[in-house]
Order: C-alpha cells, then structure tokens, then sequence
C-alpha cells in the first residue's frame, strides 16, 4: 500500500507554548513522531503541514519534506484535523496528480508511538478493509462511574447507573477504551467521499496501545511526566534514538 504520512503541528499552542518543539531528553516531540514514523514498513512519504517555520525546519531536520506552509485559517485554535487533511490531500492532487491509498495522521502531542504501531495499524487496515483505524488506551475508569454534575451539586445520574450493576468494583467492570491521540489512518477514498476522520462506524478499528505509549502532553505537567518516563528507562528509547 502507498501511505502518506502527514505530521502535522501549530505554532501555537495556549496550553503549553511552543509545545510541538518542546524537548524530552534532548529531542523535539516533533522528532519523536518523525523519526518513528520513517522506520515504519509502510511509510512511503512522510511530509509536515505547519503555518510555524520553525516547526517545518524541525520537521525537515528528521526526514519529513517540506511540501507548502499551512494556511493562517488552518492554524487557529478552532481549524479542525478534517481540513488539514484534506488541505495536504488537495495539494498533492493539484501539485503531483498522485494519490495514495491511505493518509496517516500523526500528532507530536502524542509522541511515543512506536514504528510497530504504525504497522499493526496499516496491517489491521488492510485485514479489515478499513476506512479508518486509530490508536486506542483504556480508560481510566469505567464510564458507569461518570457522569455530570447538576447545578445544585447532585450526581443522581451517575448513582443511578451504579445502582444498576450486579458489582460496584472497578475491577468487576468490562475494559473500554478510547482514542489516545498517537495515529489517525484513513483511506484516501473514504476521506475524499466522507471530508472527515470520523465518518462510517461499520469500517472503524482501532489498535490498542499501553499506557506509557499513550501519553498525551496538553500541559507543562504532562511533559515533565513524559520527560519522567524516557529519562527513568520505563519506555525503550531506541527507536527515537535512531538518527533521521
């Protein structure tokens, strides 16, 4: 399979500024996903859309190509993943008359995903005939356990449907499982039909990662925790070790 592989990052970010180029032992979180990312067995190209110079040069630095700079109406706080997708899409259309079997979306936030999950994701597309597959984490608890609380203060929905279980326990509860941020593979065809990640619940898979690989870094703490888990050898480093 032909797969594009498209990083993308904003030089913005309110919750932790410069976040895209912010280091974890001595390495960009722009560099972690770009150099995981070229050892996978099905990455045909890897490009960056960024509106930030400094993040395309970060991005060039680690092997991705430089193809355009992301327009400003796409990196503002509310340009959705749908548009940058699909604007990368237009733009290999229009420039190269290519297209790809698959386009694979990679977010820094999300920095330790490994070469291997990005084939197990490619390897389940291709099993399933998917138009989408994602990574996933469990979550940290049960949604029987949450809820929203009212005005006055009450939790009467959430009691209500624990009031409903045969156990209470955390542990007595079914595993669920939620998207983690670390990879977005969708069919070139799907998104071109559906103009969005999110579209056919009947072609949808995900592949389950571990909690250490799933970290996302939204805040300061995030990645001092991140820093924590390479720094501390709770995660083999090795396939970020590897120069571009």
């Amino acid at each position: 399979m032909q797969i594009l592989f498209l990083l993308v990052g904003r030089g913005g970010s309110k919750g932790l500024p410069g976040k895209n180029l912010r280091e974890i032992d001595g390495l960009s979180l722009i560099g972690y996903k770009a150099r995981a990312a070229r050892q996978s067995r099905y990455c045909t190209r890897l490009i960056v859309s960024s509106d930030s110079p400094e993040i395309r040069a970060e991005a060039a630095r680690h092997g991705a190509e430089v193809l355009f700079e992301r327009p400003p109406e796409l990196a503002t706080d509310t340009a959705s993943s749908n548009d940058v997708v699909l604007h990368a899409m237009d733009w290999i259309e229009a420039n190269e008359g290519r297209r790809y079997d698959a386009i694979m979306l990679l977010e820094p936030s999300s920095p330790f995903a490994r070469p291997e999950h990005f084939d197990e994701a490619v390897e389940l597309f291709k099993a399933r005939r998917a138009s989408l597959v994602v990574g996933m984490r469990e979550t940290e608890v049960s949604s029987v356990f949450v809820g929203t609380l009212g005005a006055d203060g009450s939790i009467g929905g959430i009691v209500t449907k624990m009031l409903n279980l045969s156990g209470q326990r955390r542990q007595d509860q079914p595993i669920e499982v939620t998207m983690n941020g670390a990879l977005y593979l969708v069919g070139w065809d799907a998104m071109r039909k559906h103009r969005k990640i999110y579209a056919d619940p009947s072609a949808s898979y995900g592949i389950m990662m571990d909690r250490m690989h799933s970290i996302e870094i939204e805040s300061a703490a995030d990645l001092a925790y991140a820093s924590y888990v390479i720094e501390h050898g709770m995660l083999d480093a090795s396939p970020w070790r590897k120069p571009a």
